[in-house]
């Protein structure tokens, strides 16, 4: 007989008691406290705002495994646990990044080719004109700050030059002019050294190095960064087949593209358990297409393209055009030019910044582009439905959460990739 009564198991369906959070970063050269200080401070603040409770404490002497901590959370009437860990690749940004000047503007030549050449660039402007401009930025400013040095040098040359024949004609013009070549070429040297040493200001040489990284193999992951990830799945493997209620995965923006490898890995592995916890996948911030529409991402492609189908999770991506470093509102999968004719991932949502930021809040930080690249992370003084703190220790899943949430009409769906294909 049938009965009106619901399921107890679609009751309890999508409820948390106990998560396991891992973060994977973008390209950061900082250590992962960073990531817990983020939390605890927006945290609270987003708690003062939404009329919940949130609580940190250290992750537990002696526990092994990556860098985290706990929060203890009551949320929409109920009681979280969730354990977060950070997934550690600040060590290979480190190694990655050249303390040579030089080292630096030959990188720029290089990554600038490698975009310019294949003809990535100018597809990547037909999608979002910000972060291209983001892209552009460490290049103008770092070619500014050559000419600014060439020109200190030409300048002290020419004095040197002049006071020389002013005071003594032409034999003493040519050694004058070595000194002050000279003397030019020291005072270059410091300028650049000036202008490199006061990067925490200018960002130029953090985020040359940031797309060198992905441009000097045309897309592919360098080996050891295959390396780390393997470690990453193995992880998140091993959380799946604890007694958990949810596995998240968060990748924030280089982050992010990460997370599609390492999930499809692991799926394609056979190592997410039918009968494990609830497993989802939140991007923020993405910036995939600067690498699945350079020439050699199949790896990239082929992960999208899989991930895009699965019943075996739940992948949730979310933006703001108000980030003008993320590719906002654009469908990962989808602009790549790999999107399946079955695919069901992800749900691309607005972030919504100049809705979820209060006007005095939004103009405080609208030009702080390297600030708002990280309001993911942070609390909202008018927030949606996008909460990080209740998606990462509130008392639903993310596929409970979003379920019914259909997808921003802003998005952009339209394959722009010239380079699709998923196999070298």
């Amino acid at each position: 007989m049938g009965s009106d009564q619901p399921d107890q198991r679609e009751e309890t369906a999508g409820r948390v008691r106990r998560r396991l959070v891992f973060y994977i970063p973008g390209y950061d050269p900082i250590h992962p406290r960073r990531y817990r200080e983020l939390y605890r401070k927006e945290g609270a603040a987003q708690a003062a705002i939404s009329g919940y409770d949130i609580a940190l404490r250290p992750k537990p002497a002696g526990q092994g495994g990556p860098y985290g901590w706990q929060v203890e959370a009551g949320i929409e009437g109920a009681t979280t646990r969730a354990e977060i860990e950070v997934l550690v690749w600040s060590d290979i940004v480190r190694d990655s990044m050249s303390n040579s000047i030089p080292a630096t503007y030959l990188q720029l030549a290089q990554t600038a080719w490698a975009y310019i050449a294949s003809g990535a660039l100018g597809r990547l402007m037909r999608l979002r004109k910000g972060p291209v401009i983001a892209a552009l930025y460490p290049v103008a400013m770092l070619l500014g700050q050559l000419l600014l040095a060439l020109a200190l040098a030409w300048g002290i040359a020419a004095v040197t030059r002049w006071g020389a024949s002013a005071g003594g004609g032409a034999p003493l013009e040519l050694p004058a002019a070595i000194l002050g070549w000279g003397l030019g070429a020291v005072a270059a040297v410091a300028l650049l050294r000036w202008f490199k040493g006061k990067d925490g200001k200018f960002f130029a040489y953090y985020l040359m190095h940031d797309y060198a990284y992905s441009a000097r193999h045309r897309g592919a992951n360098p080996p050891e960064l295959e390396a780390r990830m393997a470690e990453f799945a193995a992880r998140v493997a091993e959380a799946l087949q604890s007694d958990v209620d949810e596995v998240l995965v968060v990748g924030h923006s280089s982050g992010a593209h990460l997370g599609v490898s390492i999930l499809a890995d692991l799926i394609r592995q056979g190592r997410v358990p039918a009968d494990g916890p609830a497993l989802g996948f939140l991007s923020l911030g993405q910036v995939v297409p600067m690498v699945s529409f350079l020439p050699d991402a199949w790896r990239l492609r082929a992960d999208l393209a899989y991930l895009s189908t699965r019943e075996e999770l739940s992948w949730i991506d979310v933006t703001a055009p108000g980030d003008g470093c993320a590719f906002a509102l654009c469908d990962p999968v989808a602009v790549s030019g790999v999107a399946p004719a079955d695919k069901r991932w992800p749900l691309v949502i607005s972030a919504a910044f100049t809705q979820t930021l209060s006007p005095a809040r939004w103009a405080e930080l609208r030009w702080r582009f390297f600030r708002l690249h990280f309001q993911y992370l942070c609390a909202f003084d008018r927030p949606g439905d996008y909460d990080y703190f209740r998606v990462t220790a509130g008392p639903m899943t993310l596929a409970a959460r979003y379920r019914g949430r259909v997808p921003s009409k802003s998005r952009i769906e339209r394959a722009v990739s010239k380079f699709t294909s998923v196999a070298a």
